[in-house]
């Protein structure tokens, strides 16, 4: 049995685990890392072995304190300062350059480095503990649906690490919104759970767009991701069909007479942060009622919508006919 509860003496356990080169799955506010000692290559490989995830896709280095951002990145600017202060911990990640003790396999050979602090006391406590930065990309099989309860690592990767802590369900549910810092201009990398308006009102207007289009240097900049088992399009009716087992995700409401096999809510409210947190969740729900389709209705792409539509297109992508 490789799930625990995440308390004070399993928080412990699990930091010994990481000083000793192995894997465990630990909750943050986004969803649940697989995570490894991020100085450790060797046990970073084994992320990527577990999750059989290209080498060439870089991992977040998760830190435990906003000092140490200087240990691991090269800093020249002062509003990235302005950002860490503003919104760590919290669900942003900076690329910047990278210093010398950063393993080339966390970065995928890159001279850049993705980092971020966590605002999830178990995430925080465990790299305190481990007494080292710990990389940890979703804990879920590389490309299918995100983690956002620890019944979701244990189900697809309980019998392949070590631990898993138990912490309930994330509060964002959408990964970090990612940033990079590149010649005196920002980049969005990521939509997530940090609105691009939120970041955009402290330090001005950001740009869309990767730096290199060849090679990522961050995290879910691939075409497709987050992709459930089941095949998913975007809610247009031609694709009803009363002989398929069609299972539904609506925004707030249902608002058309077929027979669904299944129907999840985002958010009955509208809210987009109750939309996030609920979206992995959701489509983990659909899966496991074993439809044959899955259609999902767009939301309006403002606020934390963006991450949202940016996470259901690539799901999209990989069924594109």
């Amino acid at each position: 049995m490789s799930l625990y509860k995440a308390n004070s003496e399993n928080i412990l356990a699990a930091s010994k685990v990481i000083k000793e080169g192995g894997l465990v799955a630990f909750p943050t506010e986004t969803v649940y890392g697989l995570g490894a000692d991020g100085l450790n290559p060797i046990a970073v490989a084994k992320v990527f072995d577990v999750k059989k995830r290209p080498v060439f896709n870089p991992l977040i280095l998760h830190i435990s304190k906003k000092e140490e951002l200087e240990k691991f990145t090269i800093v020249k600017n002062e509003k990235v300062i302005q950002l860490v202060d503003k919104f760590w911990p919290g669900p942003l990640t900076l690329v910047l350059p990278k210093t010398e003790i950063v393993p080339e396999i966390v970065t995928a050979g890159n001279p850049t480095v993705a980092i971020r602090m966590p605002n999830h006391q178990v995430a925080l406590q465990l790299i305190e503990a481990s007494k080292t930065p710990i990389a940890a990309p979703s804990a879920n099989r590389f490309g299918h649906l995100s983690p956002t309860e620890a019944y979701h690592v244990e189900k697809y990767l309980g019998s392949k690490i070590d631990m898993i802590l138990d912490g309930g369900k994330c509060s964002v549910g959408v990964e970090s919104t990612i940033i990079q810092f590149h010649e005196n201009e920002f980049y969005l990398l990521r939509p997530g759970g940090l609105s691009k308006e939120e970041i955009e009102d402290e330090i001005g207007k950001i740009k869309s767009g990767k730096i290199n289009q060849r090679k990522p240097n961050a995290p879910g900049q691939l075409p497709f991701h987050y992709s459930p088992n089941t095949k998913l399009k975007f809610f247009d009716k031609r694709l009803l069909d009363v002989n398929k087992k069609i299972g539904v995700l609506f925004f707030k409401e249902n608002k058309f007479d077929f027979p669904f096999a299944s129907i999840k809510i985002l958010s009955a409210s509208g809210n987009l942060h109750e939309a996030a947190a609920n979206l992995f969740l959701q489509l983990h729900e659909l899966e496991l009622e074993n439809v044959d389709l899955i259609l999902v209705e767009p939301v309006e792409e403002s606020g934390l919508g963006l991450a949202i539509m940016d996470r259901l297109r690539k799901a999209s992508h990989k069924h594109a006919i």
